[in-house]
């Protein structure tokens, strides 16, 4: 039994005068008496909560940042009408600071009859999100006294990435149309794969001029060319300890995530088989042998639960698992971090045996505190930072040499740069004929 305010209330104002007028056991006991008669009758009059019936609909998935609305049906089938205040619980990063209150309703239903009732999450966070419990406070007539009763009715919405780089996808797709031969000017030199015949005008390389083709007809002919097709990319997410790290908001994982989308986007739509491989001392997530219009909601389903581990990420058994599921010629796209012992002691060792078979692409996301520091002076505190920063900075470009002197490509950006700056980097292969 749950009392309510309006109890406390009318206890309160029956004691008083008595208190004050003829403070005595009996003065007492009058107003106690029927106050805790009209209780209990208050209580036996209200539904009951056990029998309540429940069932949900709604979204089972929702883009981070976005609203899912999940729909919670009561039915009462006894034959007492229903007063209650019900609470629909789930955990607290499903709720966006300030609005914990929507999980509260208020519900009437006859009965024998059923209403519906409709919680907003608001997500803060990636991954699974359980529906925990429904608690239903059901109150008498007078308000007095209520039933109160939890049950327990599943439901999960997934939390997707966000892919908040999407907007740079048009820009980047009229550039691939334009590498891919579709504008009205058709540049030359740029891919390996041969795509027509056109009319020779000054200022053609001789070398694209076919001469078999000029032999059959009155002009001289020359070959175009676009970047080939149908080649194999595999994005390689390092999940260990360094990709815990929050850069701003996020954690690096996250905006090394949106990179992987945006770049899966536009190699997908330029005809290019892509895959997906999470790996620190394990495979975490896995994607593999999708078509162009799957690939995307493949990628930003596995991306969803993933988590960064908090171990260090064993190299060779990445190197290993990377081999294992990319076939030979393929892009390896390598989104991790650029810090100097982690690649020395992990990555540069196993590098040789990537770079043999795969075109290998490094790309990190780097910390725009860091440029900040660089710039600071003015105090002893100030030249510190800017020393500190400075050798940082220093660090990374040392390191990303170290791969650059290995073939590798290297793409180090901030993460709202670092999305544009992988899908640059994969166009820039594209055009020199190196996919």
């Amino acid at each position: 039994m749950a009392l309510t305010g309006r109890t406390a209330l009318l206890a309160t104002l029956g004691s008083l005068p008595v208190g004050i007028l003829a403070p005595s056991w009996t003065g007492m006991l009058a107003v106690n008496a029927p106050l805790s008669l009209a209780i209990l009758c208050d209580y036996a009059l209200a539904a009951p909560v056990r029998t309540l019936r429940f069932t949900r609909t709604g979204d089972t998935s929702v883009r981070l940042g976005d609203a899912a609305q999940v729909e919670l049906t009561v039915t009462n089938p006894s034959n007492r009408p229903l007063r209650a205040l019900l609470r629909d619980a789930w955990p607290p990063s499903t709720w966006a600071t300030g609005t914990e209150q929507a999980s509260r309703h208020p519900l009437k239903v006859p009965a024998g009859e059923r209403r519906r009732v409709t919680t907003v999450l608001t997500p803060t966070r990636r991954g699974d999100r359980h529906a925990e419990r429904v608690t239903i406070r059901s109150y008498g007539p007078l308000g007095l006294a209520a039933r109160q009763g939890n049950h327990h009715v599943p439901w999960t919405v997934r939390v997707l990435p966000p892919f908040a780089s999407r907007k740079h996808l048009p820009s980047r797709l009229a550039r691939l149309r334009e590498l891919d031969g579709r504008t009205s000017t058709l540049i030359r030199g740029q891919g390996t794969e041969f795509d027509s015949l056109r009319d020779y005008v000054p200022g053609d390389d001789t070398r694209s001029i076919d001469w078999r083709a000029t032999a059959r007809r009155a002009t001289v002919a020359v070959r175009t060319w676009r970047p080939e097709r149908d080649r194999h990319i595999l994005v390689v997410l390092d999940t260990g300890r360094t990709s815990a790290g929050r850069v701003g908001d996020v954690p690096r994982l996250d905006a090394a995530m949106d990179a992987a989308l945006l770049l899966s986007a536009l190699a997908s739509r330029a005809g290019d088989r892509v895959g997906l491989l999470a790996y620190d001392r394990r495979v975490r997530a896995q994607v593999q042998g999708r078509s162009a219009g799957d690939i995307l909601p493949a990628m930003v389903n596995a991306f969803a639960p993933l988590e960064p581990e908090l171990i260090e990420t064993d190299a060779r058994g990445l190197s290993a698992a990377a081999l294992q599921n990319a076939p030979r010629g393929s892009l390896v796209v390598l989104l991790t971090s650029l810090d100097a012992t982690p690649i020395e002691e992990g990555l540069l060792p196993v590098l040789p045996q990537l770079t043999r078979r795969h075109t290998v692409l490094v790309a990190s996301v780097a910390d725009p505190h860091v440029e900040q520091m660089t710039s600071r002076r003015g105090s002893p505190e100030g030249v510190y930072e800017a020393a500190a920063g400075t050798q940082a900075r220093i660090q990374r470009q040392r390191t990303a040499e170290q791969l650059q002197r290995h073939g590798v490509s290297v793409v180090d950006a901030t993460p709202d740069k670092l999305a544009p700056a992988l899908a640059d980097a994969y166009l820039a292969l594209k055009a020199a004929g190196r996919l």
